[in-house]
């Protein structure tokens, strides 16, 4: 069986311990060689990078989110141990954890090192598809006869370069297809190598959740246990005309799924859509003060993300899930494209409003849509709000304070609801 020292990077002969440098992070499988789309996922990506930057916090659980009525973004696996998870309100992590050092978000910050992560994928092909800051799908196929190596081994060498010049780990998942890749990066986390190689792709499969499926979620699910299906072999038992029959397109998507089955490309140049952030709460609520600080949060992350894009949005949407799971969704066309945090909160709360705060509400999302390149974004003023150039204005200048002295150099009180 082929297997390799993630550490060292020579092919070893003991699936156990490398006979080279006696690392026991070594990765074996009968298809470790040839399989070639992979999907990399760092490891408690903002987490990570603080820690990196404050030997101090080495150790240390470590909770990345807003004030004690905000929720976690992100925790490190030492939080999550004690039961930190993401979106969990952050009285109720600190109960859990009440030693958790919290850090604000430095968004600018995570973008620089996502970037250089990116450079580093770059030397390997071109063939990247990216999902977030953290994580992104790689297509090697052809590269062998380039850099001399099977993808595996240039694998194992990208995250051993990203801790050692970076900081950061990520975990790989190495597969025939990036449904099954994806599934693998969450096989071995944290710094984990994981295959799914196709002879082994049906059994594999069987037994496991129909959760296991990205994108679908609770209400989906609850749609699933309804027809009696909860597992893989259960979909395998259903035709694929009575999938689609009761569950449209998703049913095609299913039968396939269920099969393993994936035609998808890594697209390197699939375009940006939309950005969105959504958090779920870890309990109802229909307290519009923290609502309205959720908003605030959401909108201004989603702004952060358009600004380290270049882009700007002409629709913002609103997405509010109640807690018997009926979703609504409110937009907004803007007159002019927008990538300021300012006007995307003022719109999203605005939507709220127009929704009737008909809650309790289990979770609650900010977009932006229908994207442009940020040279479009806010060139006309608004007559019905005179003080919207100011603060444009007071924001781009924000941003340049908090990329010079950090995202905590100025704090907006609505951000610590």
């Amino acid at each position: 069986m082929p297997a390799l020292c993630r550490d060292c990077l020579t092919p070893s002969p003991d699936p156990l311990r490398c006979p080279a440098c006696g690392s026991r992070r070594v990765v074996a499988h009968d298809e470790l060689m040839t399989l070639t789309i992979a999907h990399m996922d760092c490891d408690a990506f903002y987490a990570s990078v603080e820690k990196r930057d404050n030997p101090d916090l080495a150790g240390k659980p470590v909770i990345i989110g807003g004030g004690r009525r905000g929720v976690v973004s992100t925790a490190c696996y030492v939080a999550r141990i004690r039961g930190v998870r993401s979106a969990m309100p952050m009285f109720k992590a600190l109960q859990l954890c009440p030693d958790a050092v919290v850090i604000k978000p430095r968004m600018q910050v995570y973008v620089e090192v996502s970037r250089q992560i990116r450079a580093m994928m770059e030397d390997l092909t071109p063939a990247i598809q990216p999902l977030s800051l953290d994580e992104a799908f790689l297509d090697l196929s052809g590269t062998e006869r380039l850099h001399g190596a099977p993808p595996a081994v240039m694998l194992a060498g990208l995250v051993r370069r990203m801790r050692g010049e970076l900081g950061v780990t990520g975990s790989i998942g190495l597969s025939h297809n990036k449904f099954l890749a994806k599934v693998a990066s969450d096989l071995d986390k944290p710094h984990g190598f994981s295959v799914i190689g196709k002879a082994e792709t049906t059994a594999f499969l069987a037994d496991k959740p129909v959760g296991l499926i990205w994108g679908v979620g609770a209400a989906t699910r609850d749609a699933l246990d309804r027809a009696g299906i909860r597992s893989f072999t259960d979909l395998l038992r259903w035709d694929k005309a009575d999938l689609v029959a009761r569950f449209g397109s998703m049913g095609d998507r299913l039968w396939h799924l269920a099969r393993g089955q994936d035609a998808r490309r890594v697209n390197a140049h699939e375009p940006v859509k939309s950005i969105s952030k959504e958090t779920t709460f870890f309990e109802d609520t229909s307290d519009a003060d923290i609502l309205d600080g959720h908003i605030w949060r959401l909108g201004e992350q989603v702004s952060d993300r358009a600004k380290a894009r270049g882009l700007a949005g002409r629709v913002v949407t609103l997405k509010l899930k109640r807690s018997d799971h009926r979703i609504l969704t409110r937009r907004h066309a803007l007159r002019d494209p927008t990538q300021m945090a300012d006007k995307i909160y003022r719109e999203a709360r605005a939507l709220f409003d127009q929704a009737g705060r008909s809650g309790p509400f289990r979770l609650i999302g900010v977009g932006l849509s229908d994207l442009v390149p940020e040279a479009q974004a806010d060139l006309s003023g608004d007559l019905l709000d005179p003080g919207q150039a100011q603060r444009s204005s007071a924001e781009r200048a924000t941003d340049q304070i908090r990329a010079r002295f950090g995202s905590d150099a100025i704090i907006k009180g609505r951000s610590l609801r």
